[in-house]
């Protein structure tokens, strides 16, 4: 009777360490980031009320999310988890953020500069960026395939994603996969689990 009891044990480990250990090592094992595409070309004026066109992010690895500084919503949380990513790489001269407002004809660079000093966005590369808006709303959808756009019936009058882009240092848009293989092409901006991973990613990138 013992027999069969350990032959029955030995077969549920068996069972547990097919399934289980390959889930243990991907934990651990470094992501595979792929490119999703290419960002396009794109200039605009930021809170200093200089102009920022792609250039500006060559040789560095970037975030980009789509906001506006009235938003009662996602944008505070947003910026709360990029005031996190910020601050986790701090003076690295490598890395920075793009914070492209939906709602230009408000949010001028005046407006964006007291913005960014109210929320802690101290970085040299951390640029929040207004313009024309048909530009700006090009780039959320086309570009990047983040949606942005107005909506009366939408608290503070525009609706846009709150997910957060990743650019390595040749302006690719990259990501990681997920457990199933496939590109997350984004990460959620208001969830901890996708402000970790991002972190995670940047610092692979960097070492590109």
């Amino acid at each position: 009777m013992k027999k069969y009891s350990y032959i029955g044990i030995a077969f549920i480990i068996l069972i547990f360490g097919i399934y289980a250990i390959p889930k243990i090592v991907n934990r651990f094992k470094t992501p595979e980031l792929i490119t999703i595409s290419k960002v396009p070309p794109f200039e605009f004026t930021n809170q200093e009320g200089k102009l920022v066109t792609n250039s500006f992010y060559e040789g560095k690895v970037y975030v980009v999310e789509f906001f506006f500084t009235t938003c009662p919503t996602i944008c505070p949380i947003m910026n709360e988890n990029m005031l996190k990513i910020q601050n986790e790489f701090y003076g690295n001269l490598d890395f920075g953020i793009a914070s492209f407002s939906i709602n230009p004809k408000y949010d001028t660079p005046e407006i964006l500069k007291d913005y960014a000093k109210s929320h802690g966005a101290t970085s040299q590369n951390w640029n929040f960026l207004t313009g024309e808006q048909d530009k700006i709303y090009e780039l959320a959808n086309t570009g990047f395939t983040l949606y942005a756009g107005e909506n009366s019936n939408a608290e503070g009058g525009f609706e846009h994603s709150g997910m957060f882009a990743l650019v390595d240092k040749k302006g690719n848009i990259r990501s990681r996969l997920d457990e199933f293989g496939n590109p997350i092409a984004f990460y959620d901006g208001l969830d901890p689990k996708g402000v970790q991973q991002i972190k995670e990613d940047i610092k692979i990138l960097l070492k590109e």
